[in-house]
């Protein structure tokens, strides 16, 4: 039943902020983890609004794997690349673990060259 219950509570905090600015006291009501609280600032302040889509759940007790794709308009600075106002989409997958309904940890995977490259700061190997 707990696996259900966060499987809930992890797609109602996905709801919750895609495409919504991701203000400290709405992290905060979602995430405990302060790793996962710095990301989300760090990349609200570059891609403001930034939206997520869940293609994939993979839960287990405390445990809820998504594999998801983050599509935003670079509008602030990222890791020192100044705006260009495109739109990058990139997949990505990241585990939650949530504990006294906050998500307490997280392990994040996603191949930050893809967005390098969409931002046309690296060149292509085609």
């Amino acid at each position: 039943m707990v696996t259900i219950v966060n499987k809930k509570f992890v797609e109602d905090y996905w709801e919750a902020i895609s495409g919504k600015a991701k203000t400290p006291e709405l992290s905060n009501m979602y995430v405990s983890d302060p790793e996962l609280l710095g990301h989300i600032a760090f990349f609200e302040a570059a891609f403001p609004k930034y939206e997520l889509f869940a293609d994939d759940y993979v839960c287990e007790d405390e445990k809820i794997a998504v594999r998801g794709r983050f599509r935003g308009v670079h509008k602030g600075e990222l890791m020192g690349i100044a705006p260009t106002n495109k739109t990058v989409e990139f997949p990505f997958a990241i585990i939650y673990k949530v504990t006294d309904e906050k998500i307490s940890k997280s392990w994040l995977f996603a191949d930050m060259m893809a967005i390098r490259k969409q931002l046309e700061v690296v060149p292509s190997l085609n």
